[in-house]
């Protein structure tokens, strides 16, 4: 008799109507894909397309993307990559503490990112001149996935993405979704503070006394006392919340770090220095585009969204080497 169980996807597809909660999204009813495939045998639609986005370039690029420190030194400092990964591990403890669905909210909250331009948000502010509207990370992350690197993905994940930050209305459509929004902004909360003791921007006595209060000491407590305010708010609501007094500390403590870390006089320097380098790339492109790398590049779009497709592409040291090699002068031999 074998030691093993063969599960197929059937199997799988069976198991979440049968055990997941009422309010979480079912494989077997995905409104599906743009492109029809072919059902894989083994994975559910969802389980596919987490693992594309794992094997995707620009989900491998997220390593050299900036999180908060513009093009980090340090081995410890945090990337988009591993702020992805953490918001991952974060959305995957929400999804299996409340029923819902794991592998939905581990497509989301690992493909939630791709659409960062270099220089973290400095970067939205650096290419919205040139985009009609506001430029959305969220809303590029859904260009990537669907025309300049096109893996089939599913409705709900790719709605997954679009609305993951707060600022997008409407907010997602499914809870595995929403169950997204809260992991990032727990998972950027905590690490971008770690990172700022790390760099001296602050230290640990800087950290207010309500947040101490409410959270603990800094470290793995703050988490785990904030998943667990998400998981007791949304068993008693009905929908995905979390306990009110936690989320004012936290929203709290967030003012507290766009004063402190994100907006301090340093910070805004090297956001001026970083919009500059970008807006130069993008100027210059525009002037010659034939000089862009083809190969991520939407063919039948605009030059000007070639060109913001390919800038926002760009890692933080491939666009700081582009930009020396284009307007650095160089000593004549």
């Amino acid at each position: 008799m074998s030691r093993f169980l063969r599960r197929t996807r059937e199997d799988r597809e069976r198991f979440e109507q049968q055990h997941l909660a009422p309010a979480a999204a079912k494989a077997a009813n995905s409104r599906g894909r743009k492109r029809p495939e072919a059902p894989d045998p083994i994975r559910t639609v969802y389980e596919r397309d987490r693992d594309r986005i794992y094997h995707s370039k620009a989900f491998r690029r997220l390593k050299h993307k900036t999180q908060v420190f513009i093009n980090p030194e340090g081995d410890h400092v945090v990337t988009r990559l591993t702020h992805t990964l953490q918001v991952t591990q974060i959305g995957r403890s929400l999804a299996v503490a409340l029923g819902l669905n794991e592998a939905l909210t581990e497509a989301v909250c690992l493909g939630h990112e791709v659409g960062h331009p270099p220089f973290g948000h400095t970067g939205e502010v650096a290419l919205g001149p040139y985009f009609e509207g506001e430029w959305l990370h969220a809303e590029h992350s859904v260009r990537v996935f669907e025309l300049l690197e096109p893996i089939n993905l599913t409705w709900e994940v790719l709605d997954g993405i679009r609305a993951h930050t707060w600022k997008v209305a409407p907010g997602p459509a499914t809870a595995e979704g929403m169950i997204c929004r809260f992991a990032d902004r727990i998972a950027y909360l905590v690490h971008d503070m770690f990172d700022a003791i790390r760099a001296g921007v602050l230290s640990t006595s800087d950290i207010p006394l309500d947040a101490i209060t409410t959270f603990g000491e800094p470290g793995s407590p703050w988490i785990s006392r904030m998943i667990h305010a998400v998981i007791d708010e949304s068993l008693r609501r009905g929908e995905l919340a979390m306990e009110p007094e936690i989320l004012e500390a936290m929203n709290l403590f967030r003012d507290f770090m766009f004063e402190r870390v994100y907006l301090r006089p340093e910070a805004l320097l090297q956001a001026e220095k970083a919009v500059k380098i970008l807006r130069d790339l993008v100027d210059h492109f525009l002037q010659h585009p034939q000089q862009m790398a083809g190969s991520y590049a939407h063919q039948a779009s605009s030059v000007r969204m070639q060109v913001i497709d390919y800038v926002a592409g760009m890692t933080d040291r491939y666009a700081l080497r582009v930009h020396d090699e284009l307007f650095r002068p160089h000593a004549s031999v």
